[in-house]
């Protein structure tokens, strides 16, 4: 028996590969499938089944192509209703990889198809539970809003949860091995480990949801309460897992294409077509062509970039660095962005050298911030989470998440000099970006951010804090 985690840690999200005696599953594959397939051809077994544990709402599966390239069949649980052949199982179904079996364990309450698979080993043993996002290192999945079921409330799918986790998984052998969908960074669960695996026994101590910490009612409570809203691009991906979708290769194919200078100049005439900087913060500070919108790869590009442009079907030039094209390509389509018309040819190198102009970002360090904020009242824009911001922040800033930028800039005051920081640098730029090509002017970034700004020698009081919260550390 061999099983395999392959952790995609832009999305945050586990697939697996699991192999027995020339036979083959995958669960949860993400929309490259190339590697199972390679996988399976390197252990000389054939891809039987394709488990998904859920509809997705962060990422585009691979299920889809996965099928058509091998015939494996795609299983879901009870409820779902996609649009495409598969088998749909009915709890307690026992399928056969080699000498092993999975049970399926229908645990809805993330979404009212979720399942959890129960492997058994070959002496008929339970071995491992894939827990999909029912059940997470540390945490479970938060109610699946983006599916905007009619008849359902985030707090009756709570309830079912807790149900699903107390009479399904709760009363499994302690031995178990836990395989969640996700770990720390998800935006499909609250606070997860930074772990992704772990033994149940472990889990039946420390997650809230196993250790008797709430009853129903709390539970429920603490599920619900301050719950966000499911970012715009979720139910449209929700979508595409649903009906199904183009191949990546297709994908590919359609976007990388070379763009040259006067291609580029033309094509962004068009006002509705975004130019996506994909390089380093650095970089895009040092210089970037007009009303670009910077987002990093160095940082959790996919979401971020699903974040603010919402509508995967924006059209999308992209400027990268040399050789990284084809990684920002793969990653937009994961969650659903397929519609790249190119990269610019040669990158900001060659449009500087074909003639053309170029921005930059006036930057200040943490220390020369600091100088200028004890000898004077200054106008502050915080770009991190609300709970971030909560925990610890400048006296007098106002808080705007990078999220809600867009739609909130109108509540940011034109003032001489707007210092704009987040938690260490990516953020706060992708910010100034979108709020430069909003017309704003004389922002200010802070290079090193809020973690910066802590190292320095400021008078604690001239910070303020209501809560305690874990931080994103960009």
């Amino acid at each position: 028996m061999k099983i395999e985690q392959i952790y995609t840690s832009c999305l945050s999200q586990a697939s697996y590969f699991v192999e027995n005696n020339g036979e083959a599953v995958v669960i949860d594959p993400i929309r490259e499938v190339d590697q199972y397939i390679k996988r399976a051809k390197s252990n000389v077994c054939k891809i039987k089944y394709i488990f998904q544990t859920h509809f997705h709402a962060d990422f585009v599966s691979g299920h889809v192509t996965l099928s058509n390239k091998t015939n494996a069949q795609i299983v879901y649980g009870p409820n779902a209703n996609p649009d495409y052949e598969c088998i749909i199982a009915s709890d307690g179904d026992f399928f056969e990889i080699g000498n092993l079996k999975i049970e399926v364990l229908h645990t809805p309450g993330h979404t009212l198809e979720s399942c959890s698979y129960l492997l058994y080993n070959e002496d008929n043993e339970p071995h491992a539970i894939f827990t999909g996002d029912t059940l997470f290192l540390g945490d479970v999945g938060i109610p699946d809003v983006a599916q905007r079921y009619k008849n359902t409330t985030k707090e009756e799918l709570a309830s079912i949860l807790y149900d699903s986790i107390n009479t399904k998984i709760k009363p499994l052998s302690d031995n178990l091995v836990v395989y969640p969908g996700h770990g720390a960074g998800s935006a499909c669960g609250k606070n997860m480990m930074k772990e992704t695996v772990d033994k149940l026994k472990n889990q039946k101590v420390s997650n809230y949801a196993l250790n008797g910490k709430f009853n129903k009612e709390d539970f429920v409570k603490e599920l619900t309460e301050n719950l966000p809203e499911p970012p715009a691009y979720f139910p449209l991906n929700v979508k595409l897992n649903q009906t199904g979708y183009m191949d990546f290769d297709t994908v590919l194919e359609n976007s990388m294409k070379k763009i040259n200078s006067d291609e580029f100049k033309e094509l962004i005439k068009n006002p509705q077509i975004v130019i996506l900087d994909t390089r380093s913060s650095k970089d895009f500070i040092k210089s970037h062509i007009k009303d670009s919108i910077f987002i990093g790869l160095e940082g959790r590009f996919a979401p971020w970039v699903g974040e603010i442009f919402k509508d995967i079907k924006t059209p999308m030039i992209l400027v990268c660095n040399e050789g990284s094209q084809k990684e920002a390509i793969t990653r937009l389509s994961r969650i659903g962005f397929d519609n790249c018309l190119g990269f610019l040819e040669g990158g900001i190198k060659k449009w500087i050298k074909d003639g053309n102009e170029t921005e930059s970002l006036e930057t200040l360090n943490s220390k020369n911030f600091i100088d200028i904020l004890k000898l004077n009242k200054i106008d502050i824009l915080d770009v991190r989470r609300e709970s971030e911001f909560k925990n610890k922040h400048i006296e007098g800033a106002i808080n705007i998440p990078l999220s809600n930028l867009k739609e909130k800039a109108q509540d940011i005051r034109q003032s001489d000099n707007l210092y704009i920081h987040c938690a260490a640098g990516y953020r706060s730029v992708i910010a100034i970006s979108i709020l430069r090509k909003m017309g704003y002017n004389k922002l200010i970034n802070i290079s090193d951010g809020f973690n910066g700004i802590l190292k320095r020698d400021l008078n604690e009081n001239c910070f303020n804090s209501t809560m305690e919260t874990t931080c994103d550390n960009t």
